[in-house]
């Protein structure tokens, strides 16, 4: 049998207040419906259905897949209806599989579970037991166990309500069965809807067996109706992918305050601070320190590397023991080699800084490449746009910048040269030479600072400055 997922979104979402389909809210920066399609994708399914409706368009172009399906749901009439618009694109010899695109922590082992354990007649359902089951449909079974019915909260008595078994909506059922099946919903219920748990049901009258596995944490199958329920779930998110960075070998000061918003791999003995941030693809190399309030995003940094506080790096690269920080950024398309050094307020740009080089205090460098061993000095700044072009500086091994240079590229600085503090330079150094450029010195004796105006003054200066400029008659 072939394997057809159908994933339900076409909810509005009311109760976010917010402009953004309930779908696309984000969650450890990607929209809630795209941890499910992740998840989805890994089950290497023969075809992924999308239901959609509220802001269909939106959700369309947020994900531009080729290999998805989609089935528009134009009207809000129930979980049933939903799968219903999704049917005529499933063949009778399917496993369909049904999941939420509100429910984003779904795991892929619970998932392969559910659809293994469904046959051409067997139903499987998702449940979970709720310390408080309240809003939930609970899973009513039999003398013997067996399940025979799903009954809404808003539907259920007094003694019903009293089971803490949950139904998720999670279910796997033969496609031929479910189309059947869904032709006889019916929307006698409080909600006046076609609820898809009715299925449940007419699978025991049609002495199909229904099969319950249980969830493995509530987290698992918890659902985002609202703002403080997506904050629930990014803590979630959040302490469950800590745990997985610490079974890998990482130390986390505490792990509540680190976001992992992207694939993280760690080698042994990392260590974090409080409040990381790590998003996109992050690599770490053995017995590297993340200090407080750093944030990555794509990057790689190798052994023995130490990214001190409040220090931004993104699509950077990082070789062994380099050291970055506090307080330094590192924009896209910056590398360093081994034992480089960047300090405190140092911004480096598309930038290559070579092995044992250090900028270690007040600089910007954009558009370098700089070599082995050099120096760059407090201050220094590679002027490299001139407004409408990018030009490259390039500084060769064991050069001396001194303090307050302004290099104007493109330029050349050659092997061993020396660079004096307070130049402006805007022709390239030989090797091994000093390079000086500055104005000459001016004082003027007797000096007195301004002093402080009347507002009366102040305007009259103003009237005055304003009458220099006209042209004579």
């Amino acid at each position: 049998m072939g394997l057809s997922v159908v994933i339900l979104a076409a909810g509005q979402g009311k109760r976010m207040n917010s402009d953004l389909p309930k779908v696309l809210q984000p969650l450890a920066g990607r929209p809630l419906l795209g941890h499910v399609l992740a998840t989805a994708q890994a089950l290497n399914a023969d075809r992924t259905i999308v239901v959609y409706g509220h802001g269909g368009d939106q959700v369309q172009a947020a994900f531009k897949d080729d290999s998805l399906l989609w089935a528009l749901q134009a009207s809000q009439l129930g979980t049933g209806h939903a799968l219903m618009q999704a049917m005529g694109q499933i063949p009778d010899g399917d496993t369909l599989l049904v999941l939420y695109g509100d429910v984003p922590l779904i795991g892929q082992q619970t998932l392969s579970e559910l659809a293994t354990l469904s046959n051409a007649e067997t139903l499987a359902l998702l449940s979970v037991r709720l310390a408080d089951p309240s809003g939930y449909g609970r899973v009513l079974r039999d003398n013997s166990g067996q399940v025979y019915r799903i009954v809404e909260h808003k539907d259920a008595n007094r003694k019903e309500a009293l089971v803490n078994e949950c139904n998720t909506g999670f279910m796997a059922a033969p496609s031929a069965l479910m189309r059947r099946w869904l032709t006889e919903l019916k929307n006698d219920n409080a909600q006046g809807e076609y609820y898809l748990t009715d299925v449940i049901a007419l699978a025991v009258k049609d002495r199909v067996a229904v099969k319950a596995v249980e969830a493995s944490s509530e987290l698992e199958v918890l659902g985002v109706n609202d703002k403080i329920q997506l904050a629930q779930v990014e803590a979630g998110y959040r302490h469950r992918q800590a745990e997985l960075l610490m079974k890998q070998g990482a130390t986390i000061i505490d792990p509540s305050r680190i976001d992992i918003r992207g694939e993280v791999s760690v080698g042994k003995d990392v260590q974090f601070d409080v409040n990381v941030v790590l998003s996109g693809t992050v690599k770490l190399g053995n017995r590297v320190q993340i200090g407080a309030g750093v944030i990555l995003h794509n990057v790689v940094i190798q052994d023995d590397s130490i990214i001190k506080p409040y220090s931004i790096l993104e699509n950077a690269e990082l070789g062994k023991r380099a050291h970055v920080g506090p307080f330094a950024r590192l924009r896209p398309g910056t590398t360093l080699e081994e034992d480089a050094h960047v300090g405190n307020f140092v911004e480096l740009k598309a930038t290559h800084l070579g092995a044992g080089s250090k900028a270690n205090h007040l600089t910007y460098l954009g558009d370098a490449v700089i070599g082995k061993q050099s120096n760059i000095g407090a201050g220094t700044i590679t002027c490299n746009y001139d407004g409408e072009n990018k030009w490259q500086t390039e500084i060769g091994d064991n050069v001396f910048i001194g303090s307050g240079n302004m290099l104007v590229a493109p330029i050349q600085i050659g092997e061993g040269a020396t660079t004096a503090a307070g130049s402006t330079l805007s022709k390239s150094v030989e090797p091994k030479s000093l390079a000086i450029e500055r104005t000459d010195a001016r004082q003027l004796q007797n000096w007195k600072r301004p002093k402080k105006l009347s507002a009366e003054e102040k305007r009259d200066r103003q009237a005055k400055a304003r009458l220099s400029t006209k042209e004579p008659q």
